[in-house]
């Protein structure tokens, strides 16, 4: 054994061609999903950013068996500045504790990145939801800071175009419909990237979810529903 190998294996290190098994992670509850993020879920203590080439097409049924879990454990969740209002039935019949999730509305960038910083540093967030649009690397580079001084899942929603932007988050992903699920691609991991796409098949909503094709929703509601990826009743 060479002394670089006694090194090693007395005080493991991260090395680029493997997986990071060690990161603390709350698993997603996606079981090809699990497989390929380091850590078998989402990392805590660090940023994950999910791109989408438009709202609704099941971003956040990707995350909800993971904060059912976090609010059935008694977990904090937060969601900051959502385009819409959570559709509580929906998280509701998934799991979620809604007693333990709040909302929060910030009337501009700066008062989003101030108050997402606050909610982690005060130790009472398990996890983050964020919707940021536009975002300067050096903002998202606090963002990574505080994601990364606390134990929260952190995950920032942000359009496909921003894959073409640096970015310090740990876990990077893009998102793209495919027949009833949800293609992803892993941009930036710790280790070695998936060499294709992986298919996440996504839930079926719950038949109390719907409604009857002759009570159509109101377009707020409708609004709401597709920011789940949930389907609306013409």
């Amino acid at each position: 054994m060479t002394p670089l190998e006694e090194i090693l294996q007395r005080h493991p290190v991260w090395r680029g061609g493997a997986a990071f098994s060690r990161a603390a992670a709350v698993p997603s509850g996606f079981a090809v999903l699990d497989g390929e993020l380091p850590g078998g879920g989402w990392p805590t203590g660090g940023l994950t950013e999910i791109l989408g080439l438009q709202q609704g097409i099941g971003e956040l049924r990707l995350l909800l068996p993971a904060l059912a879990a976090l609010t059935t454990a008694g977990k904090r969740v937060i969601w900051l500045a959502p385009p819409h209002l959570p559709y509580a039935p929906a998280l509701a019949a998934a799991g979620v504790d809604l007693a333990r999730l709040a909302v929060v509305r910030a009337p501009g960038r700066r008062d989003s990145l101030w108050a997402a910083e606050q909610a982690l540093r005060s130790g009472a967030c398990h996890a983050l939801l964020a919707w940021f649009r536009n975002a300067s690397y050096a903002e998202l580079r606090r963002l990574a800071v505080a994601a990364e001084a606390s134990c929260a899942l952190v995950a920032l929603f942000r359009p496909r175009e921003a894959a073409r932007e640096p970015s310090p988050a740990c876990l990077r992903i893009a998102l793209e419909p495919v027949q009833g699920e949800l293609a992803v691609r892993i941009l930036k991991r710790r280790g070695a990237l998936a060499a294709a796409p992986l298919r996440v098949p996504l839930k079926s909503p719950l038949h109390a979810l719907g409604r009857s094709p002759s009570s159509p929703p109101a377009s707020g509601d409708a609004r709401a529903r597709r920011s789940l990826g949930l389907p609306v009743h013409a």
